[in-house]
């Protein structure tokens, strides 16, 4: 069977035809995308990102978080693989990023995807275990995660596996005021922008 998400539920998957399925008998399902208004940048003023798992029964959620709230987190991760800040990067680094997040592309670039765990805080009730902090973990999606916030992105849609979704939305979600924000719609299909 195959279905469209509704604007209004951007954390639903949307799905593909099933491999023993015809295209042309399938109706076209508009792919939904989410705008992520940037406020200190000069170069524009929004960027589009896209789900990265959009099969059917897909176990990913799609959740919005304060950028903020997320980098500290991601900041935790003891791997070799955190990122310097974006004003520490080479130049060709940023215009990189600067132009693969181009909303004038017609190529519509994949929100981050993250892990999210908890460990023991430091200090004494860390020690003892009563206190903890959550730690983030990239899939993909760093550079991109980075440079929105320090284009001035206070929010921004990312992908989770269901299981761990409600300690992101518990230790990074954004604040209510975010899903006026970060606006989701739909391109491609019929009658679709």
């Amino acid at each position: 069977m195959r279905w469209c998400p509704l604007a209004s539920l951007p954390s639903l998957p949307l799905s593909l035809p099933l491999p023993n399925s015809s295209p042309a008998s399938e109706p076209v399902c508009p792919e939904t995308v989410w705008i992520v208004p940037l406020q200190e940048h000069s170069w524009y003023d929004h960027v589009r990102l896209k789900r990265v798992f959009v099969t059917d029964g897909t176990r990913h959620q799609v959740v919005l978080v304060d950028l903020r709230k997320l980098l500290v987190c991601a900041d935790r991760d003891n791997t070799d693989y955190v990122l310097k800040p974006v004003a520490e990067w080479h130049a060709g680094k940023v215009r990189g990023i600067r132009e693969f997040l181009d909303p004038d592309s017609p190529r519509i670039p994949e929100m981050p995807y993250v892990t999210i765990s908890t460990r023991r805080a430091p200090g004494l009730l860390g020690w003892v275990g009563i206190e903890r902090e959550g730690v983030v973990a990239f899939r993909n999606g760093q550079h991109r995660a980075r440079y929105l916030s320090a284009a001035g992105a206070r929010w921004c849609p990312v992908e989770v596996h269901e299981r761990e979704a409600g300690l992101l939305r518990e230790l990074c979600g954004a604040a209510d005021d975010a899903r006026t924000a970060i606006r989701a719609t739909q391109v491609g299909g019929e009658g679709a922008v």
